[in-house]
């Protein structure tokens, strides 16, 4: 890894965070780099991609139905480091890990009938997200396992189970959680596969995982019922099940995932949102819609990708260095 260490000593020998901002430190006198030295990767599904207009617009036209934003961590990361990574961003909103494994992708773009009609669906299937990666490929950032969950089935049945009960008790609970157990291990073994796979398509790359950010806050008192731009009508006990029970066993289950590979490197994003979740003030995350009238599923917003850019940033540094 003799480039690896060569380019990151032009860069000085850490990245400054500063104010939510990533910046390249540079040795004196040195030289600009001409172009990038290494070739970067970024995989995952939408909290990666970006999906919703609080995290910019899409970029590319014509349209695939990705829905690739320009103010997501993977554009972020190459506004600021672009002179030192060359990026390929195929991250595809709804993918789950076998999208990115080996399992090509009919990518939806914003339709989510009867909400919103995507004028633009169907799009032609994209290929496995892997695809993009080979031996010259030096580092490769996922952020995936949601969709293999269900997370997004739970955010349209749990509202609809606590719709009628005035926030009280734990309805999707009741119903639904003795199917987590099972979703959690086809996460961890979907995971481990990927893993593998990726690595046998990039022997030399680094490999960094990325964890979700704090979606429900550990106080649950601070989410509204019947707010649709938190999480409507979920109920607290629900959210307490949901954010005790489902996003922070995911997380675990990627980290333990992600230490069975020397290449590979988890990259914790929960810690550092634990104030901005979607009930907070300051959120780094959406709730279902962002007023006047955007839907946004719950998805991280230009904030949350800022944190994640930084925190990835520093990974993918510390990795290289």
């Amino acid at each position: 890894m003799t480039r690896f260490r060569t380019a990151f000593a032009l860069l000085g020998s850490a990245a400054a965070l500063t104010a939510g901002a990533v910046v390249p430190v540079q040795v004196a006198g040195a030289p600009p780099a001409a172009a990038a030295d290494f070739q970067w990767v970024a995989l995952g599904d939408s909290f990666t991609a970006g999906v919703i207009p609080a995290a910019g617009d899409v970029f590319e036209i014509p349209r695939d139905g990705c829905e690739r934003t320009d103010r997501s961590y993977p554009q972020v990361i190459d506004r600021d480091l672009g002179s030192l990574f060359d990026l390929t961003n195929v991250s595809c909103g709804a993918a789950t890990i076998e999208n990115v494994t080996e399992m090509a992708q009919e990518p939806i773009g914003r339709h989510l009938p009867p909400l919103v009609e995507d004028p633009d669906y169907p799009f032609p299937a994209v290929p496995p997200q892997s695809a993009a990666v080979g031996p010259n490929t030096d580092v490769i950032t996922v952020g995936v396992g949601g969709n293999t969950l269900g997370f997004g089935k739970l955010l349209t049945e749990c509202p609809r189970l606590g719709s009628d009960t005035g926030g009280v008790g734990t309805p999707c609970k009741d119903a639904l959680a003795a199917t987590i157990p099972a979703k959690l291990n086809e996460v961890g073994q979907d995971y481990d596969r990927m893993l593998a796979v990726l690595h046998e398509r990039a022997p030399h790359a680094k490999i960094l995982t990325v964890g979700y950010p704090t979606i429900i806050p550990a106080d649950t008192s601070k989410c509204r019922y019947d707010d649709p731009t938190q999480f409507g009508s979920i109920t607290a006990g629900d959210l307490d099940w949901l954010r005790k029970g489902v996003l922070e066993p995911l997380n675990k289950v990627i980290e333990k995932s992600t230490g069975t590979q020397d290449s590979a490197t988890f990259v914790n994003l929960y810690d550092s949102s634990k104030a901005h979740s979607v009930c907070d003030d300051g959120k780094w995350v959406e709730g279902f819609l962002t007023l006047p009238d955007q839907l946004s599923f719950v998805h991280p917003n230009a904030k949350g990708h800022r944190n994640a850019a930084d925190h990835i940033t520093a990974a993918m540094l510390n990795t290289l260095g």
